[in-house]
């Protein structure tokens, strides 16, 4: 198989799943998707900078994107937190195992493709990457779904959704 053919199906693949998942969670989960395509580019870029690691290989016209980050980044995302969502430490094992298979099997694999290679990272330091990449999304989820931090809860609206008559300080009156 081509390199060209392994990263478009890493692009084209990974969405079509999302036809065995229900609309209702796509809507739920997919903040939290677009989420982890955007930050994880964000690291890869940092990384990149930092000479962490390379990008040796990608898709035209994506040359400066790895086509990880647009497919399987943000649909993985999505499956584990429809499966995962609401049990951290179950998020948390999950979440470790996908990284280390990440890291310890498909990057080397990847390396040995001439598609991408760590320079001065290990696949130890990278697991600890990914993994705290995850758990940011999970609290990124935590906060996207409104649920109180602390144990508070703050109900914020707009000043167009304030009621527009006061029924019981004004007896019906407009304000």
């Amino acid at each position: 198989m081509s390199n060209q053919l392994l990263l478009w199906s890493m692009i084209i693949l990974p969405w079509l799943t999302l036809f065995l998942m229900k609309k209702e969670e796509i809507r739920r989960y997919l903040p939290v998707g677009i989420f982890a395509a955007f930050s994880s580019m964000v690291v890869v870029d940092i990384g990149s900078t930092l000479n962490l690691w390379a990008l040796r290989d990608n898709v035209f016209p994506l040359s400066k994107v790895f086509p990880y980050h647009l497919g399987v980044a943000p649909v993985v995302t999505m499956w584990l937190f429809k499966f995962t969502y609401g049990k951290f430490l179950r998020y948390i094992a999950v979440d470790a195992i996908y990284n280390l298979v990440f890291a310890f099997l498909i990057t080397p694999w990847l390396a040995i493709r001439g598609i991408r290679e760590n320079i001065q990272v290990t696949s130890l330091g990278l697991f600890y990457i990914t993994t705290i990449h995850g758990i940011i999304l999970y609290f990124y989820q935590i906060l996207q779904e409104g649920a109180p931090i602390g144990q508070r809860s703050y109900d914020l609206q707009t000043a167009a959704a304030k009621p527009y008559f006061d029924d019981e300080e004004n007896n019906g009156k407009q304000k």
